[in-house]
């Protein structure tokens, strides 16, 4: 790294001549880009001849000048702020190799200097920039913590995604801060990803309602997820198919766990299901009446699954709203008490809507979708407001507020597009029916 850094600030040579002095000025002076283009490459020409071409006309020669290792960090300044796209990424793929040697609060000139620059790039307009930056950083053991939560809380998936999966340099505190802040499409999946996620983390995402995000949890077989948030999950699962293989799969299954299992998944992972090496004789056992009893009970069908809201939640839904109690202020209670899994079976009672579309409707952080999912449940829109706040997670400025009378504030033909759009949305992660 020592070598790296003093081509970079051109503190030493590197290899050969191979364009004496007077020859690389002549060629700065050629009307031929490909001449200039030739003293741009050459890593022993001097720096200011370098610094000269940081200026040159030709995108071409910019961008040889930005990747090549001896250019004076005088001149990474200013092609830092390249009208071109390509140069700047050029650029980025070299300063950001030398991150690890790099401080904020770094005394020497030079290397403040290019601490400078890698800041810029980071907070580049061009995702491509910044995306290189982010993936040349994500392995970096020693790369600058907060450089590194800058591309975390980066707003596009392609930038934050790398850094959120694998650098080691975000703590569980820093992750959990973000899976918390409503992080952007993708972000909680990204971070569910990563190798030997800790239970804290495991927990915060598994009861949360971001599908995608738990189905990425639950793929991820070196994850610590606690039993009980593993059977909560499991309660949920039989809406959701795409979990049902990673549940299958995950390591060191409780019995209880791999018993409510095999009530719903397919046939062919109910097979897996037995061929586990670590299930009890009696634990098989009992598989094995299991589907008899689905047999009996779905002719050949051993593989449909419910599609009905877990049980228990259902239920006890049903019998609020049979006994009038399921209102605004029950909802509000079970909000405010912890209770998210009863707010939305409660909504789902209410609207006739099945819960992949109400989950659906949350994860997304819809501010139009909460609100057409208030409306068709029949609840005031100041309801709304909560539900987009505390369960779909958005910062108060961002959710939608009641008209001045207290209505709602789109009309009803947008609100029944906004239904149509996420059932439809539900609909794609829907069993294929036989």
């Amino acid at each position: 790294m020592k070598g790296l850094l003093q081509r970079v600030f051109n503190l030493g040579k590197t290899g050969g001549t191979t364009l004496d002095y007077e020859e690389s000025k002549r060629l700065v002076q050629s009307p031929d880009p490909g001449e200039r283009r030739r003293v741009a490459t050459d890593q022993s020409v001097k720096p200011e001849i370098l610094y000269f071409l940081a200026n040159d006309a030709d995108t071409g020669v910019r961008s040889a000048i930005a990747r090549n290792q001896a250019t004076p960090v005088q001149a990474d300044i200013i092609l830092a702020g390249d009208s071109q796209e390509a140069v700047r990424a050029d650029l980025a793929a070299k300063i950001a190799r030398f991150a690890p040697d790099l401080r904020p609060d770094e005394t020497d000139r030079l290397k403040a200097m290019t601490y400078q620059v890698l800041e810029t790039l980071i907070q580049d307009q061009a995702v491509r920039v910044r995306q290189v930056v982010a993936q040349t950083l994500k392995d970096m053991n020693t790369a600058p913590p907060e450089l590194i939560l800058r591309l975390a809380r980066d707003p596009v998936l392609a930038v934050a995604g790398p850094v959120l999966q694998y650098s080691p340099v975000l703590s569980d505190d820093d992750l959990l801060d973000i899976v918390r802040q409503l992080p952007i499409p993708g972000a909680a999946a990204a971070i569910a990803r990563r190798r030997h996620l800790g239970p804290a983390l495991s927990d915060e995402i598994g009861n949360g309602v971001d599908v995608d995000a738990i189905t990425a949890l639950l793929s991820n077989e070196s994850a610590q997820i606690r039993e009980e948030t593993l059977d909560r999950l499991i309660e949920r699962a039989p809406h959701y198919p795409a979990w049902h293989r990673p549940l299958v799969d995950r390591p060191k299954l409780s019995g209880g766990a791999v018993r409510k299992l095999a009530h719903f998944v397919a046939r062919d992972l109910i097979a897996r299901l037995q061929a586990r090496a670590d299930l009890q004789p009696a634990v098989v056992a009992e598989l094995r009446q299991i589907v008899l009893q689905r047999l009996e009970a779905d002719g050949d069908d051993v593989a449909a699954t419910p599609v009905e809201l877990p049980a228990k939640l259902l239920a006890e839904a049903q019998r609020l709203k049979t006994e009038g109690r399921l209102t605004e202020s029950t909802l509000v209670d079970a909000l405010v008490g912890g209770r998210p899994a009863l707010v939305l079976a409660g909504l789902s009672v209410l609207s006739g809507l099945p819960l992949a579309v109400i989950e659906k409707i949350v994860s997304a952080h819809s501010a139009k979708g909460v609100t057409a999912l208030i409306w068709k449940a029949k609840l005031p829109m100041r309801f709304a407001v909560r539900v987009q706040t505390v369960l779909a997670r958005l910062p108060p400025g961002q959710a939608l507020k009641p008209r001045a009378d207290g209505g709602f504030p789109l009309s009803e033909e947008a609100l029944e597009w906004q239904i149509g759009f996420f059932t439809d949305m539900a609909a794609e992660n829907a069993p294929v029916p036989r």
